[in-house]
Parts: structure tokens; sequence; C-alpha cells
């Protein structure tokens, strides 16, 4: 793939689209968030024997939207705290490396919680019905924002946040998210719909400004909606798909994230391109930076790691 097959960077840092919030946007938020008041914050630990010194590692498992049973991993520094926190997200149906990605921020000296996505990792259900999607689960649930997956998704993500919060061994005022494409995404969420954290850090985040991304995206899971649309071609049907995903895109959310947030991103990703990542971007109004990897696409962004954790310092230390 030619460098760039986007828009030229110097086009990318101006690319701030016009928002497709839906009149009710606000409302529709303010009342799952609601409706996730209403499950209880209950949550049980099982200790996960592990080959490490001086930290604790669990499973950690609570109840989502929907009764659904969620599974996160949990370490901590051994002793009682209060220890700042990091709560992360894994990527799209990719997280066999959250027990290790969990397990190095506790030997950073942090409480550190991993959510395994409901359904595409086990030990997390997802009790949502199908209704007509195809494969994956970008269209799943798409015909109403109701029923949308991610509805459920971008709570479960931010119920996590609340037990995190609530530990007796945390320090509630040192809690930054962090996480990768769809883990990016989750940790905009997570930033937009409560104002726990006190920094958020995105890799290539996921799920933002979706036209764009349909007509951009060379590679899934993206092309999961295109394939629902060849398979669905009434044009209400994109419609009314288009008014569902308006609601979960978080170009739409950017404004409402507070905390201070730190961008990463490839000229040459294919899955999340880059101008879509720019679009959420220049609609943040908090203290914000985006670091560009000119020649790097959706994949291990050399040096980005130790760039993250000194973050993670200047904040939670």
């Amino acid at each position: 793939m030619a460098q760039p097959y986007d828009l030229p960077l110097e086009e990318l840092r101006n690319y701030k689209p016009k928002l497709t919030k839906q009149p009710d946007f606000d409302e529709f938020w303010a009342n799952t968030r609601r409706e996730l008041a209403r499950v209880p914050m209950e949550y049980c630990l099982t200790p996960i024997p592990y080959p490490a010194k001086n930290i604790e590692v669990f499973e950690l498992r609570f109840q989502g939207m929907h009764d659904a049973r969620i599974t996160a991993y949990f370490a901590k520094p051994v002793g009682e705290g209060p220890f700042p926190a990091v709560v992360s997200y894994h990527g799209y149906n990719w997280g066999p490396n959250a027990l290790e990605d969990t397990v190095l921020s506790a030997f950073h000296g942090y409480v550190s919680a991993q959510m395994l996505i409901r359904g595409q990792q086990g030990g997390s259900e997802d009790t949502l019905p199908a209704a007509g999607h195809v494969g994956g689960w970008m269209s799943k649930g798409i015909s109403s924002p109701e029923t949308y997956y991610y509805r459920a998704v971008y709570m479960d993500a931010v119920r996590l946040l609340e037990i995190i919060s609530a530990m007796d061994c945390v320090n509630r005022n040192k809690i930054a998210v962090m996480g990768g494409s769809q883990g990016g995404a989750l940790t905009l969420a997570a930033a937009a719909l409560t104002d726990i954290p006190c920094a958020a850090i995105a890799n290539y985040p996921y799920l933002c400004h979706f036209r764009r991304a349909i007509d951009m995206a060379q590679e899934q899971p993206y092309l999961e909606l295109n394939d629902y649309f060849r398979r669905n071609p009434a044009p209400e049907t994109e419609e009314q798909a288009m008014k569902t995903l308006s609601y979960f895109d978080l170009m739409n959310h950017a404004p409402n994230i507070k905390c201070d947030t730190f961008i990463f991103t490839g000229l040459v990703d294919l899955i999340t391109p880059p101008s879509t990542v720019f679009a959420a971007y220049n609609h943040m109004t908090c203290k914000k930076d985006i670091r560009v990897y000119r020649y790097f696409g959706h994949e291990n962004l050399v040096g980005a790691s130790v760039i993250q954790y000194n973050i993670l310092k200047d904040y939670l230390w």
C-alpha cells in the first residue's frame, strides 16, 4: 500500500467533518447510564496462580448489561495501597495477551484490569439476541441503537471502571484508561461516558467516523458493515443502520471527553484509516496530543509503549 493511501498529513490535521449526532444523542446515553445504574455493582475475585513476586493476580467477574457475566483480568502490587490504576480493553476479537498485559501494568506499580469483551473472548458472555447480522459483531442489533451490540459493550467498559474506582486499594483520583483498536475505541467511550479517568491513551482507535471508515477501510472488521449492506441492499436499511451507528461513533462522543487524551496512529493503517482517527481527535476539546507514525499501520508502533508508560507516570505517580 502506497504511503499515504488516505489524506496527506497536513490535510488530516485539519480534517473535521460535521458531527452526525442525532437530536436525542445525549438523552439516549443518559438513559443508558441510568439502565446501567440499576445493574448491581457486584464482583468476585478468584486468585490466579502466576509465576511472579510482589504482585497478586486474579480473575475478576461482574454482572454486565442484559444479565451477562463479564470477566476481566486483575492484578495489583502486594499491599493495601491505595495504588494508582490502569484499566484497559483489548482489540476486536483479540485478547490472548490480556493476562500478560495486565500483569505488566501491575509490575509498573499499578492496580491493573483488562476486560474481556463479551462474546469475543472466553469468560465473557454475550447474552444479546442475534438479529439478522452477518459475521462478527459490527452489525449485531444494528436495526436500533437500543439493541446494537456496542451499547452493552460501552456500558461493560464503564462498569469495570466503576468497580475499580470503588476498590479500597485504588486511588480514585489516579485512574487511567488505555487500549488499541477496539480497545482504543472503548478507551475513548469510557472517557466520554464517565468522569472517572484522569487520562486516556488510545492506539489507532476503532469505531470513529463510520461513514468514512466504510468507504476507506481495506481490511476487516469495518468490512463487516459493507458485507451487511451487500446482503441488505435496501436504501432504508442502510439509512437506519447509519443512524444507529451515529450513537456509537467516537467522533460524536469526542467533544464529551474531559480528561487529557493521547492518541497514537499510523498513516498506512488499513484497518482504522487515519482520517477516521483524526476525525475524532479534531473534535476533542480536552487537553490532547496525537503522535503520528508515518510508515506504520495497524501494528506495534515501535517505541510507543515507553512513551505511554511515561505518560502514565506523569499522571498516576
